[in-house]
């Protein structure tokens, strides 16, 4: 059983049994102190908990991009990514999922999904998602105060979401219940919840695409990924389940944790945050290093195919490897100063989307589309942005979020007001 979430962080003392999953190791965030150490001391470390599961955490930048290339001897179907497929989410279930796939299931599957997700597709977007962030702002600009995380960080990606798949607004609470009950499946074992969350999505895509069918809809997502086709193949309907169940959850959760800890992080160093609002042309390369410092997905998991070395560790055949994105996306063998924030970085070689390879997060162009439009608004229409309190973190050891971040800020006005 993990620690309880208020604990004292044990201390670190690398070459002693050390549960890299415990939750006190993130009392105050991720342990990048402690990463920073295992770079150096233990690159690829083994625990075995006292579940009988044990698992290496790999530390390094190259070494996680080298597994995250190698599908044939690192397998994300063989054993799922994460430690507790059969606890969390039935790996069965995930295998329906692209997350899960090897190749060729995992070729075929994307070749299609990627004919939906089209640079042209996004770049369509763009004045929707601007018009939904302004609305969301309007919501609370003349109170000077909101909690970033429940008035604007939750409904902006989730509406976008709604949109894309041409369903009502008002069933945003339908897809918010949906994700939180897939994101305490990976912090309580028992897969039943995730379950019974994707045959409600069975059956609520299945109402939707009878209706949108009938309508004569074209261009809605949910149409789109029905119909799209390489080499005469489509998706079944569970496949597109999985897409909805993989964008609900690991597409619309991290974009609202990258925007809440991305202001967290803009609020720590204001003169960031200033020289953003002074020219905003430097938004997109700022968002890169904001996706570089969060990090939000801080790991996976793949299994080993075979007998194999990294860093110096003789994997067996079968171990589980945790991939630590988080400490990838600080290793200073890769990023100079890599503890120091710095929007001016150019093009850092970060991990937020994964660590490269086949699995590079599909959704990418759209996270960074929502993130700029979002960042460029708030930091135009939002002046003296501050902690009105301590946010409190998401409490797992998958994400780096918030789920409250109460913030004050100078009262404005709404849009045409």
């Amino acid at each position: 059983m993990l620690p309880e979430w208020n604990q004292a962080a044990p201390e670190v003392t690398v070459g002693l049994d050390m549960d890299m999953l415990d939750l006190r190791w993130r009392a105050d965030g991720p342990p990048h102190g402690l990463f920073k150490r295992m770079r150096t001391e233990a690159p690829v470390y083994w625990y075995e908990r006292p579940d009988g599961i044990g698992y290496w955490s790999v530390f390094r930048h190259a070494d996680i991009h080298r597994i995250s290339h190698d599908t044939e001897t690192f397998s994300s179907a063989r054993g799922g990514v994460y430690l507790h497929p059969d606890q969390q989410v039935p790996l069965e279930l995930m295998r329906s999922m692209m997350l899960v796939m090897d190749p060729p299931q995992h070729t075929r599957y994307r070749r299609i999904v990627s004919k939906v997700f089209t640079p042209l597709a996004v770049a369509k977007m763009e004045d929707d998602i601007r018009a939904r962030v302004n609305r969301t702002i309007d919501n609370f600009i003349e109170k000077g105060s909101c909690d970033f995380v429940e008035d604007f960080a939750v409904p902006v990606p989730l509406g976008v979401l709604l949109e894309m798949m041409g369903v009502p607004q008002q069933d945003a609470g339908v897809f918010s219940d949906w994700t939180e009950r897939l994101e305490q499946a990976q912090r309580v074992p028992g897969p039943l919840g995730a379950v019974d969350v994707f045959e409600e999505m069975s059956g609520y895509l299945a109402a939707q695409i009878e209706q949108q069918t009938k309508a004569a809809v074209e261009d809605s997502l949910v149409m789109r990924l029905r119909n799209a086709e390489v080499d005469g193949e489509k998706l079944n309907d569970m496949e597109i389940v999985a897409v909805f169940g993989l964008l609900a959850f690991a597409g619309n959760d991290t974009t609202r944790n990258t925007i809440s800890t991305g202001l967290r992080a803009l609020i720590d160093h204001p003169q960031a945050m200033q020289e953003l609002r002074d020219n905003p042309a430097l938004i997109p390369t700022a968002i890169e290093e904001i996706l570089r410092w969060t990090s939000v997905v801080q790991w996976f998991a793949r299994t080993a195919t075979r007998d194999v070395e990294v860093g110096g560790q003789r994997i067996a055949e079968g171990d589980k490897l945790v991939l630590w994105y988080g400490s990838g996306s600080r290793d200073e063998a890769v990023f100079e100063n890599a503890d120091t924030f710095d929007i001016h970085r150019e093009k850092p070689n970060h991990m937020a989307f994964g660590g490269g390879g086949r699995h590079i997060c599909l959704g990418a162009s759209l996270a960074r589309l929502e993130l700029r439009i979002v960042f460029e608004e708030v930091l135009s229409r939002m002046r003296d942005i501050r902690l009105a309190g301590t946010p409190e973190l998401v409490p797992t050891h998958w994400v780096y979020g918030y789920s409250k971040m109460p913030i004050t800020f100078t009262p404005g006005s709404k849009l045409g007001a």
